[in-house]
């Protein structure tokens, strides 16, 4: 999370800088950081293969930070410090002059394609400077052993400390909150085991289509898009055991033992996923083609927009719970949540009825709110049971989710990084599903764009 002390200057440098990473996340998210920590200095420069004048690059940092509403003398004083530069970011000469053109040690964000960040990455040997941190974007690496090549080419430029792989998700303020409720309370965390939860369930459900990304999502997929990187980076934060400190160490490595642990359900790929993609339909009025009628869509990949999967976290904790991870687009209803459902009681005494749903707690991502679902006397027999809701908003936090992950990057603060060991974790469990699906052992089901899904999966 954001420091509140004064931080030292610092220099943060993004290649692929014209690009629409740049532009709509990661310049609103460091003008939301500078915004809130009027106190900071960060000298912005940008680099890509567009050529900008000096004052069309100021203009373009300019209505970035109108985007995300940021204002302040932090950000006045980056607007007119910044600086473009025109380069080849594969070239290790353009990199020595964009490496001189930062006053300070730079953070380097690689908002680029990860084939071009890897090629970024070898010209970036033997010139990196001591002190430059490395942020890249996911996913990260196509497989397991393309994730652990990745990583090794890393430790030759820098300590893993110093390697920011960036996943957003970790910076919203709703997988945040996680953290406190689940470790400051003391009503809640002894009850998340396997002695009192049935099941969990780690939801990202969206109204929207495809939205023009074909070029990336149909050759990524729910499953990749979502659920190897954002979900199963939250499931590692919902799983892992309390840290003594909340701090980078203790947490990314209670977040790698909980990912360590994991495992498909059954140990079977095909039994443990499922997946779908969607027909025309219409949500809130808007019409939806087919998901293979999108523009930029090669039918014959068939691309899941619906991928679920169940994992069992084995360990002491956890063992024999499923988490079952699940992401989809051109949905009815959106639904962003965490679900943790309780056993049912051992003992309910015979005069009292109606007791047969499960208790719940409910985490959203999105509205921030945590609902914990209950049975309570009813308004008139006092013996039948009535459903009640105990609902109280979490805490929104001060910066986006970008400007939390800028903070640790230009800090050097690594706690919502995701290290190298974990992001081959990630690709550990999807592999085996992806190579099930590939053969034809998991079936490509179809749902209406605007349904819940497919009817059998309700």
């Amino acid at each position: 999370m954001a420091k509140t002390n004064t931080p030292e200057p610092a220099t943060l440098l993004i290649l692929g800088a014209s690009g629409d990473l740049a532009s709509r996340l990661l310049m609103p998210g460091l003008g939301g950081l500078l915004t809130v920590q009027p106190d900071r200095r960060v000298q912005l420069v940008g680099a890509g293969v567009e050529t900008y004048t000096d004052k069309e690059w100021k203009d373009r940092v300019t209505a970035a930070m109108k985007t995300g509403d940021a204002s302040g003398p932090a950000v006045d004083e980056l607007v007119k410090t910044t600086s473009y530069l025109t380069a080849d970011v594969t070239k290790a000469s353009d990199l020595q002059k964009l490496l001189a053109a930062c006053d300070n040690p730079p953070a380097i964000y690689f908002a680029l394609p990860p084939a071009i960040t890897a090629l970024a990455c070898d010209a970036l040997v033997g010139i990196v400077p001591d002190g430059v941190r490395l942020a890249l974007e996911k996913p990260f690496g196509v497989d397991e052993a393309s994730a652990h090549k990745l990583n090794q080419k890393l430790a030759t430029l820098v300590p893993e400390d110093h390697a920011f792989r960036v996943d957003h998700f970790l910076g919203t303020s709703g997988v945040l909150n996680i953290l406190g409720t689940r470790f400051a309370n003391r009503i809640i965390e002894p009850l998340l085991n396997n002695t009192h939860v049935e099941s969990v369930e780690i939801i990202f459900d969206e109204t929207l289509g495809l939205e023009g990304r074909a070029r990336y999502y149909d050759h990524a997929g729910a499953l990749v898009d979502m659920i190897q990187s954002h979900l199963l980076q939250t499931l590692a934060v919902v799983a892992m055991e309390p840290p003594a400190a909340l701090d980078a160490a203790d947490v990314r490595d209670l977040k790698a033992l909980a990912l360590r642990a994991t495992h498909l359900w059954a140990d079977d790929p095909a039994a443990a996923s499922r997946r779908a993609r969607y027909t025309a339909g219409t949500i809130d009025g808007r019409k939806l083609p087919s998901y293979v009628d999108e523009e930029g869509v090669d039918p014959k990949n068939e691309t899941e927009t619906l991928a679920e999967l169940t994992v069992e976290v084995r360990n002491n904790r956890w063992a024999g719970v499923p988490f079952t991870l699940r992401s989809g687009k051109a949905l009815g209803a959106p639904r962003h949540e965490i679900v943790f459902t309780f056993r049912l009681p051992a003992h309910v005494p015979e005069r009292i009825r109606g007791s047969d749903q499960p208790n719940r707690l409910r985490l959203d991502l999105k509205t921030l709110e945590m609902t914990l679902e209950l049975d309570v006397n009813g308004p008139g027999d006092p013996y039948t049971i009535d459903r009640a809701e105990l609902r109280a908003a979490l805490n929104p936090g001060q910066l986006p989710a970008y400007g939390e992950v800028l903070a640790g990057v230009l800090e050097g603060d690594p706690m919502l990084a995701v290290r190298g060991d974990t992001a081959e974790d990630c690709w550990r469990l999807v592999d085996p599903v992806l190579k099930a699906w590939k053969k034809g052992k998991v079936p490509l089901e179809e749902y209406k764009a605007g349904s819940q899904g497919p009817k059998r999966w309700a």
